[in-house]
């Protein structure tokens, strides 16, 4: 006990920490799960390649699955930022490329080769697909708030809502073409950000081209 009667111990970890902690876990679950499987990796061995124990890894995530989900949301931030100042009359596709495939690797740092194999496991492993999946329908909200915002509208107006839906659907779809597709230009980091600039304009300028 201190002079004050209050206990002694560690101090709490700070919220920087514990976002620093998750990433850490994040980037230890992806390297063992494309050298050994989802399947063959335990919340045992993903903890001690961070230097924690398994039931400290379990405080942080609820399944060895969802461990990955900080490399998946990296960025939202700065695409809803984007959508919010998006300009008058400016098209979609031209709003984020070709400064997205830049900014995005940025906001990713030494994570895009592991984010771009993360991916590409996500077409075999049922669970990382079901994380990959939620964290764009958790950030689709996000994305309905920065185009309300920037449109003058009510946060739950529908138009804000479909726009949403459309960029967040070109997204994904682009993301998983790359990842699938462009494999081998991920070890030239120019010609990986130009292949994924490439690929999100074409995505993005046919979700505005409407159905015929």
């Amino acid at each position: 006990m201190s002079a004050a009667g209050g206990r002694t111990g560690r101090p709490p970890l700070t919220e920087e920490r514990k976002a620093e902690i998750r990433l850490e876990i994040a980037r230890a679950a992806v390297d063992l799960f494309v050298a050994q499987g989802v399947t063959a990796t335990t919340g045992e061995q993903i903890g001690q390649a961070v230097g924690l124990s398994a039931r400290t890894v379990w405080r942080y995530f609820p399944s060895k699955e969802a461990c990955v989900a900080p490399l998946f949301t990296a960025g939202v931030d700065l695409l809803a930022d984007r959508l919010r100042h998006w300009a008058q009359g400016e098209s979609l596709d031209g709003l984020l490329v070709p400064e997205l495939a830049t900014d995005l690797a940025v906001a990713r740092g030494p994570d895009r080769a592991t984010v771009g194999a993360l991916v590409r496991l996500t077409r075999t492993e049922p669970g990382l697909r079901a994380v990959w999946l939620r964290t764009h329908d958790e950030a689709e909200p996000a994305f309905a708030r920065a185009l309300a915002e920037r449109a003058g509208l009510p946060e739950a107006d529908l138009r804000a809502t479909v726009q949403a839906a459309m960029f967040n659907a070109a997204l994904r779809a682009a993301v998983e073409h790359h990842a699938w597709h462009d494999a081998d230009a991920g070890a030239d980091r120019t010609a990986a950000e130009a292949a994924l600039e490439r690929t999100l304009r074409a995505a993005l300028a046919t979700a505005t081209e409407g159905v015929t």
